[in-house]
């Protein structure tokens, strides 16, 4: 489950007044939830045999198959996930010293449905795989594009240059640019991040 979470991508999700990254994945014998403030990261693995256990202490008048339950719960999950949540489901989270719980309130065969999920705070390693590492690797790729794309402007600027010396002329005036400056463009963005951070 958890290499299957790997590929899983992140989404931005939110509970009352508070903002979370989560992402899910749910197989027939079981599921696994990462989810994080940007401050902590917690997580819950659960098998099949401990969502039937949780199912029927939760909810007492359903009678469902364990594997039709984690199908339910993952067509309550990935439309949170993609930013349209039920229109007939609530969520809401509570965190505290020693975890966090998401609690789902919704509905299966006409009848009330609740879950509760039991986020315990997760392991470096899992930290790592799913959120540090991916950021890092992230970061350097769009660095490496970021310098590619410098570099081909100041070849572009070059090129424009030596046409505008052998007497070229643009037809249009309201294609003309100033000359790429990339220190200029630096300073203009790190300024935008750090006013966004703000």
């Amino acid at each position: 489950l958890e290499s299957s979470l790997l590929t899983q991508p992140w989404a931005s999700v939110r509970f009352g007044e508070s903002t979370f990254l989560a992402k899910v994945c749910f197989r027939d014998t079981g599921y696994i939830l990462l989810i994080s403030d940007l401050s902590s990261v917690w997580y819950e693995s659960a098998d099949a045999e401990a969502v039937g256990q949780r199912s029927k202490e939760l909810n007492k008048r359903l009678t469902v198959h364990v594997s039709s339950f984690l199908n339910h719960l993952c067509n309550l999950m990935c439309p949170l996930l993609a930013g349209q949540p039920g229109a007939t489901t609530a969520f809401s989270c509570h965190c505290s010293a020693s975890g966090l719980r998401l609690h789902v309130k919704s509905e299966l065969s006409g009848l009330p449905f609740y879950w509760d999920f039991h986020c315990c705070p997760a392991p470096l390693e899992m930290v790592f795989r799913h959120l540090v590492r991916p950021l890092i690797k992230m970061n350097l790729a769009l660095h490496c594009q970021v310098q590619e794309l410098i570099s081909l402007l100041l070849q572009k600027d070059a090129e424009i240059e030596d046409y505008r010396e052998s007497g070229a002329t643009l037809s249009r005036d309201r294609l003309r640019t100033e000359p790429f400056q990339e220190e200029t463009f630096q300073q203009n963005f790190v300024a935008k991040v750090g006013s966004g951070a703000s």
